[in-house]
């Protein structure tokens, strides 16, 4: 038996997930969590062979949780669940030590299949996402522009995001300008909608 912890925020999905995989003779649904650190206690405690996990969870997201449970039980193979995947995704995933990564619209056979694979140490991403992923245009923003420009995302003061980020006012406002330009839109409101679109936030 394939023993799997699944990890939603959604009770409804969770429920669901798991009804389905219970269908399956091979696979045992031991632990489900609702939200992120659960997850990764609730792996502690059952010791499960792949964590199926949300890639959007309160607490903990499904990345961090797969670079905790890399870190502290690297024999537990995880795939990630997206309802809206972008190619920055599934590249973090990846690089977080994900082994399976495909969207929560997939036929209902598919997510037993791919925990086999991974199960038996092979990846699986689903086709579409990768081809996405090759197909996007890198992110042309540097990480501080990026970190600077998500903190734009409800309005805050140039004055606050510069207290949140240790740095002066002008400071702030040069690497806003630099995002916008880049981005060749009109605004740090456009500037944050294409990042965000494009998964770069």
């Amino acid at each position: 038996m394939i023993r799997v912890l699944l990890a939603d925020d959604e009770e409804l999905i969770r429920d669901a997930l798991a009804a389905l995989l219970d269908l399956e003779p091979d696979l045992e649904v031991v632990a489900r969590a609702g939200d992120g650190r659960a997850a990764v206690e609730a792996a502690r405690a059952h010791r499960p062979d792949v964590a199926v996990l949300d890639l959007q969870m309160p607490e903990l997201d499904g990345l961090e949780v797969t670079e905790e449970l890399a870190r502290v039980m690297p024999s537990c193979a995880v795939v990630i669940l997206t309802g809206r995947g972008r190619p920055p995704h599934l590249q973090q995933a990846l690089h977080a030590g994900a082994k399976g990564f495909l969207p929560k619209g997939s036929p209902g056979g598919t997510l037993a299949d791919v925990i086999r694979r991974v199960h038996g140490g092979s990846r699986w991403v689903d086709p579409a996402l990768a081809a996405d992923a090759l197909a996007a245009p890198p992110c042309p923003l540097t990480q501080r522009e990026l970190e600077v420009l998500r903190l734009t995302e409800f309005g805050t003061p140039v004055a606050e995001i510069a207290a949140r980020t240790s740095l002066s006012a002008g400071t702030v406002r040069n690497h806003l300008s630099a995002a916008v330009a880049k981005l060749g839109v009109a605004n740090q409101a456009e500037a944050f909608q294409l990042a965000h679109d494009h998964g770069w936030l």
